[in-house]
């Protein structure tokens, strides 16, 4: 988290991102935010609603408050920022992050606590709509 809204006045947040190839968070929606992709490094595909767009370095795409979205990478590794307008974004990152030990990202594979990340999310106004690897073309509400 580089800015949060204590820093902005709630008007909104900004984090940057890193992620492995084929790293993908569960389909969500947000409900109170707008959220925006600015990648720095890498390619990630967002898809959106029954769309999707392949972003590279210097692109940016919108994913507007109650638009089903996830994203994916691309390439081996990928590093963006996200904008989400007004704050409160941020609280979710900071309820589910854990520190890193080392200057590299995680193991793949990982282990997550999906109840945790959907009460953290549902928090902050993010509903988890499938697990990673749904679509939003491929959900039904």
């Amino acid at each position: 988290v580089h800015l949060d809204g204590d820093d902005t006045g709630g008007a909104y947040h900004l984090g940057e991102v890193v992620g492995r190839r084929s790293d993908m968070p569960p389909l969500h929606v947000h409900h109170r935010d707008d959220e925006t992709f600015f990648v720095l490094e890498g390619e990630l595909t967002l898809f959106l609603g029954d769309g999707e767009v392949t972003l590279l370095p210097g692109q940016a795409a919108l994913a507007p408050r109650e638009i089903a979205h996830v994203y994916r990478v691309e390439s081996d590794v990928a590093r963006w920022l996200v904008i989400t307008s007004p704050s409160g974004f941020e609280k979710f990152v900071r309820a589910i992050a854990q520190p890193a030990e080392h200057d590299d990202l995680p193991p793949a594979g990982r282990a997550v606590d999906p109840q945790a990340i959907g009460q953290a999310a549902a928090g902050v106004g993010i509903e988890v709509l499938g697990p990673p690897g749904t679509l939003p073309a491929n959900h039904r509400q």
